[in-house]
């Protein structure tokens, strides 16, 4: 058990020589702190492990108006962009609840 900030844990474990070691990751954290978070499982994880992302469809606001809004939206959207630009891991979303994402690390 860490009792800290998460990408101080994270930071650590990459640090420490646990890249590639895992086997799955789970995200279900502060939004804006998604990427973040993000990049160093995927970078923990392993070949064809995977990441799983909670909340990204984050009760449908995710297609709201930017306008609309808030930070928390935002910062998800902006993750899901992340996600759906990069190469390293093979993605999909679950529509259950809220949204969870499945990313499978490329080999």
């Amino acid at each position: 058990l860490h009792l800290r900030p998460a990408t101080e844990t994270l930071e650590s474990l990459i640090r420490d020589g646990w890249s590639g070691d895992y086997d799955m990751a789970f995200i279900d954290a502060d939004k804006t702190g998604y990427i973040d978070y993000y990049e160093a499982c995927l970078t923990l994880v392993r070949p064809g492990g995977l990441v799983l992302i909670d909340n990204t469809l984050w009760d449908g606001e995710v297609v709201a108006p930017v306008d609309d809004q808030d930070e928390d939206t935002r910062a998800i959207c902006a993750f899901n962009r992340h996600v759906h630009r990069g190469d390293r891991a093979d993605i999909s979303l679950v529509p259950l609840g809220d949204g969870l994402t499945i990313a499978r690390k490329r080999v």
